[in-house]
C-alpha cells in the first residue's frame, strides 16, 4: 500500500464538510429585526443598526461603503457581501487582503473552505498542510495555487505602481474573461458593477506571496516590476469621499479598513476641502474598548476626530456572522435598494486603468 494513502485519506476526511454561504434573499429577517426592536441588550442594538443601515440606503444623497476585517467571508457570509454589491446596496469596499484574496478570490478559483473537526491537533494539521481559522479549514496547497495565480496576473500587467484598487480591478477583469471557476465572486461582481475594492494592507494576505515572487524574479532578471502604492489607495478613496458628499459606513470588524475609511474625512480637510463627517455608521465587533485600540474604538470616539457624526451611529458588540445576515436580509427585503442610484465610483478612475 502506498505510504501516502493514510495521510491522503486523513486530509480528505478533514476537508469533507464544506462551509455553505448564506445569501440575503434566502430568508426574510424583517420579523426577527422587528421583534428585536422591542428587546434589550445586543438584540436592540442590532435592530437599531438595521434601522440606521436602512436609513442610509433610503437617503438619495448617501453613498454607502462596506468595510471588512476578520474572517466572516470564510465563515459563511461571503455571498452576503457579494449580494450587497449585486443589488446596489454598496458603492465602495475597504477590506483586509485576506477577505478579498484568501477567501473570495480563493473560492473564485474553485476552491472551498471547510468546517473544522473538533479536537484535532494543530501539529497534525500542519503535517497535512491544512490551515485553520478558528473552526474553519483551508487547504494550504490550494492556497499556494492562489498565490501562483496572483504571481501570473502580476506578470501580465505593465510593471509600474498600482493602487490596490487598480490591481483588484485587474483581478476582476481576469476572472470576467472566463478564468473564474466559481462565477459571481465578490471581486468579479464588483468589477461588473463599478464598485471599487481597496485593501490598504494588500500584501498582508496571500497576494503578498505572489507579488514578492514576482518582484524577486524580475529583479534577478534585471527587469522592472509591479508595486502596490498604498498612498494612491488613500488618495483615491478620499477622491470618492469628496465626490460622494454624504456617506454611510457598514463596518464588519475593525482594523485597518475601519480607520482607513474614516480617515478620508480628515484627509480631505488636510487637502483643503470641506467634507462631511460620515453621516451614518454601524460597526459590528467583539473587540474590547478598554485597551484603547483603534479596532475597538467606538463611533462616538471617532466623532472627536471629526470622522463620524454621532446622530445616526450604532455599535453592535456581537460576533459578526450572527448579526450580519440579519441586518443585510432585513435591508434587502425592505427594498429601498430597488430605486437606489448606483454610483459606480470605479468609473472615476477609468482613464487611469
Amino acid at each position: 500500500m502506498n505510504a501516502e494513502t493514510p495521510k491522503t485519506n486523513r486530509k480528505e476526511e478533514l476537508l469533507s464538510t464544506k462551509v455553505e454561504h448564506v445569501a440575503i434573499d434566502q430568508y426574510d429577517a424583517r420579523p426577527v429585526i422587528d421583534a428585536m426592536r422591542g428587546m434589550s441588550f445586543t438584540s436592540r442594538d442590532t435592530a437599531r443598526a438595521a434601522d440606521i443601515w436602512s436609513m442610509s440606503l433610503e437617503d438619495d444623497d448617501c453613498s454607502t461603503w462596506l468595510t471588512l476585517a476578520g474572517s466572516t467571508s470564510a465563515g459563511g457570509c461571503m455571498h452576503i457581501y457579494r449580494d450587497m454589491v449585486k443589488y446596489g446596496m454598496i458603492d465602495a469596499i475597504v477590506s483586509t487582503g485576506a477577505s478579498i484574496i484568501d477567501m473570495d478570490f480563493f473560492e473564485a478559483l474553485g476552491f472551498r473552505h471547510y468546517q473544522a473537526k473538533s479536537n484535532v491537533d494543530d501539529r497534525d494539521l500542519r503535517e497535512l498542510y491544512i490551515d485553520r481559522i478558528y473552526d474553519t479549514y483551508i487547504d494550504e496547497e490550494e492556497l499556494q495555487k492562489c498565490d501562483a495565480v496572483i504571481y501570473e496576473i502580476a506578470n501580465m500587467l505593465e510593471p509600474r505602481p498600482y493602487s490596490s484598487r487598480e490591481f483588484i480591478h485587474e483581478m476582476g477583469r481576469w476572472l470576467a474573461a472566463g478564468n473564474a471557476r466559481k462565477p459571481a465572486s465578490l471581486i468579479e461582481t464588483a468589477f461588473h458593477e463599478g464598485v471599487p475594492i481597496f485593501c490598504p494592507a494588500f500584501t498582508d494576505s496571500s497576494a503578498g506571496f505572489g507579488l514578492v515572487k514576482h518582484q524577486v524574479e524580475r529583479m534577478k532578471a534585471g527587469k522592472p516590476y509591479l508595486t502596490i502604492d498604498s498612498i494612491a489607495d488613500f488618495r483615491e478613496l478620499t477622491d470618492i469621499k469628496l465626490a460622494a458628499g454624504t456617506t454611510g459606513l457598514f463596518m464588519v470588524g475593525g482594523g485597518v479598513p475601519k480607520n482607513f475609511a474614516q480617515d478620508t474625512v480628515v484627509c480631505a480637510e488636510i487637502l483643503g476641502h470641506e467634507a462631511e463627517m460620515h453621516k451614518y455608521a454601524v460597526q459590528i465587533t467583539v473587540a474590547d474598548v478598554r485597551d484603547g485600540a483603534c479596532s475597538s474604538s467606538t463611533l462616538q470616539e471617532a466623532c472627536s476626530w471629526g470622522k463620524v457624526d454621532v446622530t445616526w451611529e450604532q455599535m453592535v458588540f456581537a460576533e459578526a456572522s450572527t448579526v450580519v445576515p440579519l441586518i443585510a436580509s432585513d435591508a434587502w427585503h425592505r427594498g429601498s435598494w430597488k430605486t437606489r442610484r448606483r454610483r459606480r465610483w470605479a468609473d472615476l478612475f477609468a482613464k487611469a486603468g
